[in-house]
């Protein structure tokens, strides 16, 4: 079972948040990727171990890594199951250390994200759920408290990027009338929803699977949803390019999120 990993994926990605620990405070240089999205070093000693990590489980099943050698489809459309990673979600966070960066380590079956870590180095606060097990959340070294969506109505509280931001996603907050929002860096947006901090995080914009698969399968055991516009569950691994459609996070059920979309 996916759920029999959880102890030694959660130990692999704080792994790698010490080692993007030990470069964050330093001065670190910025080089550009080709889709002129920052890299460090940081996201380089965060790949490393997270492939070290993986390779020591012998699960034989491939990895699918942001900083890794791009695989064509042609070849990953043949994998069943996969690991999905993203060694330093919120490269542009860690940039500006204001701390909003994760790591995130996914196991894709079918399609689907049926185990998801998310840990953030700067707090050491660690979100993981598997399929059928619910989602937690762990403060370093504490008991790890199952959490869930809000399920009751309020004031809707919407999560949004701190540094993506698209005219659509202010059009549907027009459209939505009063709520509060709160902005903020990487996965941590999912997993607020996921634990009931927020309601619906409307994502308008360019978005990698391996942003969101980690996160999503948090969602996932919260007993939220992460869907297309159309409603339908996005899903992982089923095209050419690696880049998601818009999508919606949705967690409190007592409202209708879609119907505000522009």
């Amino acid at each position: 079972m996916s759920s029999d990993l959880l102890p030694s994926i959660v130990r692999i990605a704080r792994d790698a948040g010490d080692a993007i620990l030990s470069i964050y405070d330093t001065d670190f240089k910025v080089e550009q990727k080709a889709d002129e999205s920052p890299l460090t070093a940081a996201d380089l000693a965060s790949h490393k171990r997270i492939e070290a990590g993986l390779a020591d489980l012998d699960t034989q099943l491939p990895v699918l890594s942001e900083e890794s050698r791009e695989i064509p489809f042609s070849e990953r459309s043949t994998w069943p199951r996969y690991w999905l990673v993203d060694p330093l979600d919120g490269t542009k966070e860690f940039v500006k250390r204001n701390g909003e960066f994760t790591v995130n380590i996914a196991l894709i079956d079918g399609h689907r994200p049926v185990l998801g870590v998310v840990h953030v180095p700067v707090t050491g606060v660690t979100y993981f759920a598997a399929d059928g097990e619910g989602a937690f959340r762990q403060n370093g070294d504490d008991a790890a408290t199952r959490i869930a969506v809000h399920d009751q109505p309020r004031t809707p509280l919407v999560v949004g990027s701190r540094s993506h931001r698209s005219d659509e996603v202010n059009a549907y907050l027009a459209n939505l009338g009063e709520h509060d929002m709160v902005a903020m860096g990487s996965s941590l947006k999912f997993c607020v929803v996921a634990e009931g901090g927020a309601d619906v995080y409307p994502r308008l914009g360019l978005t990698s699977e391996w942003d969101t698969a980690a996160a999503h399968a948090v969602v996932n055991g919260a007993g939220g949803r992460v869907v297309r516009l159309d409603g339908s569950d996005l899903d992982y691994n089923a095209k050419d390019d690696i880049l998601n459609p818009h999508f919606m996070v949705l967690g409190n059920p007592t409202r209708d999120w879609l119907s505000y979309l522009p």
